[in-house]
């Protein structure tokens, strides 16, 4: 016959068995206990409010005095001009780029897609900044005398072939050039080709 201290033993254990189960089922809701739960992972959202204040931007319409500079805006801001949509807007930015700025309403009209009727729709709300006409010419990139191959001294104003390989002969006899003007001893080189390079060239 179990004594006193064997049922209060047994109570205990009992106790704390059903402690365990309770603790199980509560931190697993309604899961079997010994199952495995899944959690899925974090979903990468964009920004919402970044999205949404992007879009609430691009369609409030133009102010009463707002004017967008067509020399300058992006193919988005143009987007908020009356009659504008995302293909013409694109092809504005490319004439834009391709030809340089408008810098007037006639000249927004070589844009194809642009006819007169758009031209008076968009007079009240754009501005130019850009010189009429005006040209965008990439900067060209200086060379290294020193380093320049016989392809890229051909390429520089006054010079050509002949006038590229004398000066990698002089080069290869004389050592690395110390100036410019150091040119005026390479036969057939005189001061005014040395003046068209000068803006091309750096010594070293």
């Amino acid at each position: 016959m179990p004594s006193p201290n064997d049922r209060r033993a047994a109570t205990v254990l009992l106790c704390v068995a059903l402690a365990g189960v309770g603790v199980r089922y509560l931190g697993q809701g309604s899961m079997a206990p010994g199952a495995v739960g899944y959690r899925a992972g974090v979903e990468h959202r964009p920004n919402v409010d970044s999205v949404g204040s992007r879009a609430e931007r691009l369609s409030r319409p133009l102010g009463a005095n707002e004017r967008i500079d067509v020399d300058r805006a992006s193919a988005e801001e143009l987007l908020r001009l009356p009659r504008i949509g995302p293909a013409l807007a694109t092809r504005i930015v490319e004439n834009r780029t391709a030809e340089g700025p408008f810098g007037s309403l006639e000249e927004l009209a070589r844009v194809s897609g642009i006819g007169p009727s758009a031209i008076q729709g968009l007079a009240r709300h754009v501005t130019f900044s850009g010189r009429k006409g005006a040209t965008i010419v990439p900067r060209q990139q200086s060379i290294y005398l020193n380093r320049a191959s016989q392809e890229e001294l051909a390429d520089l104003p006054g010079i050509g072939p002949s006038k590229a390989a004398a000066i990698l002969a002089y080069r290869k006899l004389h050592g690395p050039f110390k100036s410019l003007e150091e040119l005026l001893a390479v036969p057939g080189i005189g001061p005014k080709t040395v003046e068209q390079v000068r803006s091309r060239l750096q010594v070293s």
